[in-house]
């Protein structure tokens, strides 16, 4: 007697051995066919009973959404649909579902919308769309852990509450013990922090690139991995105001190593996922190419999502300095026929996923990196070239999705990194450990950070950034 997960019994060859498989049901159809499914595979195991021979208390109970053991032989399917079936000789109910209340559920046997699957998060990942996101989830996780440890990097746990704004954008979201009715006042009517849990003004980290520089500077290379904040109050479906990130740091690397590193990361990653999880990626793309034949043309993509991966995999990444990029943006037709939303004029505009996409997609028909760009758009933590005007930062760019990296070479000297915070009104005493990390041997030093949820967004073909983490957490929603 065996007791094996679905995705082993399908790929079984022990025919007339007994198994025991626990799952939930999918559908029972005529009395006999029980589609079985226990979140190993996207595939349902049908699990095949004699019901003259079973109790008719147990026939009633086996409904859609019920948690069931099943115990039988593994034989030959006589339907086309499958290689193998149980053939059942005992089952247990071990939790009942009230197809009463599952017709009202998204459990319920039909199609339901990706904002209707939002609203039952606790239960979206039962069904095929959700499980195959959240096994390629788990397995690019897997794969950014083996590639840094396969490349001898140090995996470093930032902190999650800091009294520092790493990006410095201000979009924080505040950590206090205090009573916000009656906070303890300064002299001047402000909230005095002083009483505070930590003694100051704290927040939930936005990103763990400083702290992992500090790190690098002493171990060589490592990276972290984990929840990231933004108090950004965008409602669209590239945003997420807890989302994942993966932030590397290498002392002794410039910017070119930098990019080298980056795109070995995401062929590495991609290669992994393409060769582990072939059944949820062709269904995906199933499902991607249907969602499609239902847009206008205009918005259908341009690549299948097998084929957009391979996209990213089969090409070298073209890199282009960001006064390049302009120009060829300037130029294009879209432009000058004030196609683009946001028309693109003179250096130093910010650009835009419509600019990104076109570069990608359209001019280049690769994946881009652009790099050099400048200083006024980019964070003061950046290396500032000779010329005064442009950073030693690089972006990503990919079919579909626009940026999915930004990174740069660290400015790592102390008087230009001084006089970078002086004129962004950065307060030396705030961050008076990182300028530390100037004083005592000091060294070019180079990282980036890739949000993962854009990652899986991109691998799984997912339109929406809330369909690609468990529970998002979005303005005016932290439910479950």
């Amino acid at each position: 007697m065996i007791q094996a997960k679905i995705a082993e019994i399908l790929e079984s060859d022990q025919f007339l051995q007994e198994f025991i498989v626990k799952g939930w049901v999918r559908s029972f159809r005529s009395n006999r066919f029980i589609a079985l499914n226990d979140g190993s595979t996207l595939k349902n195991l049908q699990c095949v009973i004699d019901f003259e021979n079973t109790n008719e208390e147990i026939l009633k109970r086996i409904n859609t959404g019920a948690a069931i053991s099943v115990k039988g032989t593994l034989k030959e399917s006589q339907g086309s649909q499958q290689r193998v079936e149980i053939e059942v000789t005992e089952i247990k109910i071990l939790g009942d579902a009230n197809p009463e209340e599952v017709k009202y559920t998204i459990l319920s046997p039909k199609k339901h919308s990706l904002e209707k699957l939002r609203e039952q998060a606790h239960l979206r990942v039962r069904t095929n769309t959700f499980g195959a996101v959240m096994r390629l989830r788990s397995k690019l996780s897997f794969a950014v852990h083996k590639y840094f440890q396969e490349k001898n990097f140090h995996y470093v746990n930032t902190p999650i509450i800091t009294g520092s704004d790493a990006e410095g954008a201000g979009e924080m979201f505040r950590v206090t013990t205090l009573d916000m009715k009656n906070p303890p006042k300064n002299d001047d009517g402000s909230i005095n922090f002083k009483e505070d849990f930590f003694g100051k003004e704290t927040n939930l980290t936005v990103s763990g690139q400083l702290e992992a520089e500090a790190f690098a500077l002493g171990l060589g290379q490592v990276y972290t991995f984990g929840p990231t904040f933004r108090a950004e109050n965008s409602n669209t479906s590239r945003h997420l105001a807890e989302f994942w990130m993966i932030e590397p740091e290498v002392a002794f690397c410039d910017l070119d190593g930098n990019m080298d590193l980056a795109e070995d990361f995401i062929k590495y990653v991609l290669r992994y996922i393409m060769e582990n999880c072939k059944d949820d990626l062709e269904f995906l793309a199933e499902r991607q190419a249907n969602e499609d034949k239902l847009k206008p043309k205009a918005e259908r993509s341009e690549m299948g999502l097998l084929e957009k991966i391979n996209f990213v995999l089969d090409n070298n990444f073209k890199r282009v300095s960001y006064t390049e990029a302009i120009e060829i943006l300037k130029n294009s037709k879209p432009n000058k026929k004030k196609k683009f939303n946001y028309i693109i004029e003179e250096w130093g505009a910010d650009l835009q996923s419509e600019h990104e996409r076109f570069l990608v997609e359209k001019h280049f028909k690769c994946p881009v990196i652009i790099f050099d760009y400048p200083a006024k758009i980019k964070a003061f933590y950046m290396r500032l070239n000779e010329d005064e005007k442009t950073v030693r930062a690089m972006d990503i760019l990919f079919p579909g999705i626009g940026e999915i990296v930004g990174g740069s070479q660290r400015e790592e000297r102390l008087d230009v990194l001084k006089s970078k915070m002086k004129e962004l009104d950065i307060p030396e005493e705030e961050l008076w450990w990182y300028l530390d990390t100037r004083k005592f041997g000091t060294c070019v030093h180079s990282g980036f950070g890739l949000g993962f949820e854009r990652l899986v967004q991109f691998a799984t073909g997912m339109g929406n950034i809330r369909d690609v983490i468990p529970f998002p957490r979005t303005p005016q929603n932290a439910e479950f």
